[in-house]
């Protein structure tokens, strides 16, 4: 049985998007130039950082956002949403473009497509995140994706810098990141594609199901790029950890295994991860006990249709890890 976690006492902020999620499921996914039938539909709220938000409010977490909506019905939803599951919204601003929006398909098998158009959060500007200088005060992470421009999430990392929190860049939609914002990012989570792509074929990215040894080189290759702690997601089969930081070499590759459950929707289980990671950083956990911890709050989170409403609170995580 796992200790228990304790809630996070430190701060968490959040810059990025907001989106509302326009979800049709069916039994699987149209190829190029088909039409197939749908089974349902609904308007969910959604946006990666919101979403990463709202987990770790959920997981206990103190959590801010800094984001912008647009003035109409689907930026006052996300505002209730994320404001109702307990983050501090008063630095999400209304803009005069329309809210952001995720189309989403999901199939039988909890697998998605997703094409997102970012209305209000593309005109997020560094203005917003200086506009937003007190919430930096006491963050113990601040938690970036992105789906923002570039220049307002280094200009995000910067300030968490400053401010002396642990940055955690979740390195998606995947884009060439700038040198300034690899040396301001203290934790990089990226899947096993992002990984490679970053890496640029510097280094082969292992099979998922590799064991923890054949990570040494991908390790080597990222602390290289100066990043010294780095989380690979790798869907069904965990994660990985690539600490260059720790003290034993022993302890520089951790693999974390899955958590099994029945997939409903896997939309927001990605995200679910990073908030639980952020929240467990906040709350002193290591990277690796992060990791572990996350694992079971996005395979919960997949269990679910949907995303904000899926995501679990602290005591559905520690009641799974306590099997």
């Amino acid at each position: 049985m796992s200790t228990e976690a304790k809630a996070p006492t430190a701060g968490i902020v959040v810059v990025g998007s907001l989106n509302a999620d326009l979800t049709i499921y069916c039994d699987r996914l149209p190829k190029p130039g088909e039409t197939v039938h749908g089974n349902g539909f609904a308007v969910n709220p959604g946006g990666k950082s919101a979403n990463q938000a709202v987990a770790a409010s959920k997981l206990g977490a103190q959590v801010s956002l800094v984001g912008a909506v647009g003035d109409d019905a689907n930026g006052t939803m996300l505002l209730e949403s994320t404001a109702n599951a307990g983050v501090d919204v008063t630095r999400v601003r209304r803009s005069d473009a329309a809210t952001g929006v995720a189309v989403i398909s999901v199939d039988a098998g909890g697998e998605n497509s997703i094409i997102i158009s970012a209305g209000a959060n593309g005109t997020l500007t560094p203005a917003d995140v200086r506009a937003a200088a007190d919430t930096f005060n006491n963050a113990a992470v601040v938690c970036l994706c992105l789906e923002v421009a570039i220049d307002t999430v280094i200009a995000a990392a910067q300030a968490g810098h400053d401010a002396g929190a642990t940055v955690l860049l979740n390195l998606s939609p995947y884009a060439e990141v700038p040198e300034v914002l690899a040396e301001l990012s203290d934790v990089l989570l990226v899947n096993a594609h992002e990984a490679s792509l970053f890496l640029g074929g510097e280094a082969d990215v292992p099979a998922a199901d590799a064991e923890a040894e054949a990570w040494e080189p991908v390790r080597s290759q990222f602390a290289d790029r100066g990043l010294q702690r780095v989380l690979v997601t790798l869907g069904a089969h965990g994660s990985v950890v690539l600490d260059s930081l720790a003290r034993g070499t022993q302890d520089q590759i951790t693999r974390i295994p899955p958590t099994r459950v029945s997939a409903v929707d896997t939309t927001g289980a990605g995200d679910a991860f990073t908030g639980a990671v952020a929240a467990r950083l906040a709350a002193g956990d290591s990277l690796a006990d992060a990791a572990g911890f996350a694992s079971v709050a996005a395979a919960l989170a997949a269990t679910k249709k949907g995303t904000q409403a899926a995501y679990p609170s602290i005591a559905d995580v520690e009641r799974l890890r306590s099997v």
